[in-house]
């Protein structure tokens, strides 16, 4: 008995360390201290985040983490694949008329199948959130507490909007959902369980929205939260995925088109 408490305490321990370590918050010290080492400032002369630095630090963050956590995955007996992807519950033979007219059968077709699933969220979502920004500031106004976004400046002609959604597709599509993924099966093996993990990863989430304002966060914490759903309900990350790249772009473009 008091074995197994030991080892189930280290395994608790471990699955904590690991989110720690996947939460982009030392890899992006980390990054972010070497681009500064390399004379790229994380400003310009105006005092506006640089979009140069942005760029280097969040792809660059994407694809160290990305590495890390499918190693970590490897090393506790999980697929990466099957965790982030997921798969059809069962293969069906597709030899007959019946299975040619259904590809979801097949792995690639119940991606394509759960990528439709995401992008059709996508315009639910963008009027949700802004329902809920407007009904904040209008009963919480005191919650508005930064007027000019500092990332929407990122986006402020049609030049940087472009390279902006980049960043915006894969470090926040991409990289934040499988994050998401990552963390949820910690929180789901060690942590506690997956309702768990939903609400301490969605505050944390929202929290990490801070320099947007109180709104904000409110707002990226509810986001947060219907994306993990959205994953422990269909089992893979690429709805949520294709869902947050969907979102993320439409703002980005609202902003180059209509301004903050």
């Amino acid at each position: 008995m008091g074995e197994e408490t030991i080892v189930e305490g280290r395994d608790r321990a471990v699955a904590v360390l690991e989110i720690l370590l996947c939460s982009s918050v030392p890899t992006q010290l980390a990054i972010g201290g070497a681009l500064r080492v390399a004379g790229i400032a994380s400003t310009d002369a105006a005092g506006h985040l640089s979009l140069l630095f942005v760029m280097l630090l969040s792809l660059t963050d994407t694809a160290v983490l990305i590495v890390m956590m499918a190693w970590l995955m490897r090393v506790h007996g999980d697929s990466p694949a099957r965790v982030w992807l997921g798969g059809p519950d069962k293969a069906r033979p597709t030899n007959t008329i019946t299975d040619k007219a259904r590809p979801t059968n097949t792995i690639a077709g119940y991606r394509w199948r759960e990528a439709a699933v995401g992008l059709a969220t996508v315009p639910l979502v963008f009027l949700a959130v802004g329902i809920l920004l407007n009904t904040i500031r209008l009963f919480a106004p005191s919650l508005h507490n930064v007027e000019t976004n500092p990332l929407e400046q990122l986006a402020s002609t049609p030049g940087q909007a472009a390279l902006f959604s980049l960043v915006a597709i894969v470090a926040g599509g991409v990289r934040e959902e499988l994050q998401r993924a990552f963390m949820l099966r910690r929180f789901e093996l060690y942590l506690g369980g997956a309702e768990i993990g939903v609400l301490v990863l969605s505050i944390a989430f929202g929290l990490g929205h801070t320099v947007q304002g109180w709104d904000a966060v409110i707002t990226t914490a509810t986001l947060g939260a219907f994306w993990a759903w959205m994953y422990l309900r269909r089992r893979n990350s690429v709805g949520p995925m294709v869902s947050h790249a969907g979102f993320n772009t439409l703002e980005i473009l609202r902003v180059a088109v209509i301004g903050q």
